[in-house]
């Protein structure tokens, strides 16, 4: 596998999870439980929908095939999508959605961290730009596990049933492969073995002030990365290409 190549799949990859878990949130308007929070989730949406985009016009630029941004996002079938399967998991509640953004806004904040010091100047710059944004996704999803967690008994029992469910998805975030391995011999990424004492650290934190409890599965699930994804994906995207496949070529 050369760089290039590498490089495409890893942009691509980072800009999948981004794209996918903003078009969860975006279900979102129009439906929060408050109003201050329906805008809230609208903009971490948006930011998310942003790093899509950059990442989505890099990797295409990368990949030299003529494609854009666009095609990326809306003219692939389900098997060509890379992101996490924790990104594409529905919203369920409140409790949730806020509970598979905690664990993937963490996740991102550490990636980005990494990524800000890479010998890859474009990747380095939408890093830097995009880790001041998710410090805050991370601040507000982390608040909320701990207010729902340490709130009612009843708030709790979703909370804690929500990190049961979604903590199977949680190891497929250290997922490497070719790809990886080619862009850490290059320089350009870090080993994602090297984010995660700093990431299960954070969460251990965050779960125990939350009085909640880290589960102990003894299975996990992965695939996301290798294009196998759940059976919520094909519906997710279903609705997200509508436009685009309905009226090709059309642009805002």
């Amino acid at each position: 596998m050369t760089k290039e190549e590498a490089l495409f799949k890893y942009t691509l990859r980072l800009g999948d999870d981004a794209l996918i878990v903003s078009q969860r949130l975006s279900e979102w308007c129009g439906h929060g439980p408050i109003l201050e929070e329906d805008i809230a989730l609208t903009n971490i949406a948006l930011d998310l929908v942003g790093q899509a985009t950059v990442l989505l016009e890099y990797a295409a630029k990368v990949e030299g095939k003529d494609r854009s941004a666009d095609d990326l996002a809306y003219l692939r079938y389900e098997r060509d999508y890379t992101n996490l399967l924790l990104c594409e998991q529905p919203n369920g509640d409140f409790g949730a959605t806020i509970v598979r953004q905690f664990l993937f806004s963490a996740y991102q904040q550490f990636m980005y961290a990494a990524l800000t010091k890479s010998s890859d100047e474009q990747l380095a710059a939408i890093a830097e730009k995009s880790l001041k944004e998710v410090k805050y996704h991370v601040k507000h999803s982390a608040e909320w596990v701990i207010r729902l967690g340490d709130g009612t008994e009843e708030s709790h029992q979703r909370v804690q049933a929500s990190l049961n469910d979604l903590w199977r998805f949680s190891q497929e975030i250290f997922f490497e492969d070719e790809v990886n391995q080619t862009l850490i011999e290059a320089g350009i990424i870090t080993s994602l073995e090297d984010l995660r004492a700093d990431w299960e650290g954070l969460v251990k934190r965050v779960v125990e002030e939350a009085t909640l409890t880290l589960p102990e599965t003894k299975w996990q699930l992965d695939g996301g990365r290798k294009g196998l994804h759940s059976e919520h994906l094909g519906y997710l995207l279903a609705e997200m290409q509508y436009m685009q496949r309905a009226y090709p070529g059309m642009e805002w």
